[in-house]
């Protein structure tokens, strides 16, 4: 019997769930991407350590179904360039659903802070069953140099100001090492369809990851939004503003003339996986079981199931299921 990804006839499809070989006819893979650097922008990406706050970049994708996200790449520049591969320490991501989730709507913001707008922003927190990182042991992360010097036409580091007068028109060009960082999540991450900002934070020991802007709208090579999705620009904090996002182009770099219009961008980084269509509900009793099962399924077995999706053990990825069912 040959056994096909593609969508089977339901007679067919019963026999197969029934014998339990074969992964859901609608079942696939997973993969986002907005594309190639474009230049423009590279955007301070910083966990915080001795004498430099944190700062958070971060953009946004969407999802059509329950999918388990097993790896992100993230591109972006090493200042100064004199730093070595090694220098890069430590990776941390963070999900965030879109305001108004996961956000007090009914707070004040005060002067000094100015927010022009909280519409299509990144939530106030974070998804807290979503971060992931090496301490914890739910992340591993490998570099690789893509380009010894690699140019941004602008930049925001530290211009980012819990003030009225935000507006920096950005900190100018900078040069760096272009270092492609890859994410394997031991510990997957599985979301429900919807939509999501993916902040990736990196310690650079003697220096700064500066995320690198890609085009928007999406070009070739990217992965285009779903319809109906409208792709939003990327946002940017740091310690001072949190929990208030500004826009990058519209709210700190603007309008630069001969422009008549502010940039928007969105930022270099793709997410791998698998969706699965037949996982469990978040929130109610059965989710746990139906979302092993359906695993079980779709990779014939558990422990396939697991080594697919990149998780560390079988435990991990019962703990990701476990993550989802229970947010």
């Amino acid at each position: 019997m040959i056994i096909m990804r593609s969508r089977l006839s339901l007679a067919t499809a019963i026999l197969m769930i029934g014998i339990g070989l074969a992964e859901p006819a609608w079942a696939e893979h997973f993969f986002f991407s907005t594309g190639n650097p474009d230049g423009l922008l590279g955007a301070l990406s910083r966990r915080p350590s001795p004498g430099k706050i944190e700062t958070e970049t971060a953009d946004d994708f969407a999802l059509t179904e329950t999918t388990v996200i097993s790896q992100a790449v993230i591109t972006g520049i090493i200042v100064p360039n004199t730093l070595p591969l090694a220098s890069i320490s430590q990776v941390e991501v963070e999900l965030y659903h879109v305001f108004p989730l996961d956000s007090d709507t009914t707070r004040t913001i005060h002067v000094p802070t100015r927010v022009p707008t909280r519409v299509n922003s990144p939530a106030d927190v974070e998804i807290d069953t979503a971060t992931r990182d090496p301490l914890a042991r739910t992340l591993s992360f490998s570099s690789t140099l893509l380009n010894p010097s690699f140019t941004v036409a602008n930049s925001v580091v530290n211009g980012i100001n819990a003030s009225p007068n935000q507006l920096t028109h950005g900190e100018g060009p900078q040069s760096g090492e272009e270092v492609a960082i890859t994410i394997n999540f031991t510990t997957p991450i599985i979301l429900p369809a919807g939509h999501y900002f993916f902040r990736p934070e990196v310690l650079v020991n003697g220096g700064d990851f500066l995320y690198l802007s890609a085009p928007r709208p999406i070009v070739p090579p990217g992965t285009p939004f779903p319809a109906g999705v409208t792709d939003l620009q990327a946002w940017i904090r740091n310690a001072n503003l949190n929990p208030d996002w500004l826009r990058i182009g519209t709210d700190i770099i603007g309008i630069i003339p001969p422009a008549t219009t502010a940039p928007t961008f969105n930022m270099t980084f793709s997410l791998a996986g698998d969706t699965v269509p037949d996982a469990g509900t978040p929130g109610q009793a059965n989710c746990h079981g139906k979302t092993i099962s359906a695993l079980a399924r779709q990779f014939r077995g558990i422990h396939s199931a697991a080594l697919a999706l990149g998780a560390s053990s079988v435990n991990d990825l019962q703990d990701s299921v476990g993550r989802f069912c229970n947010p």
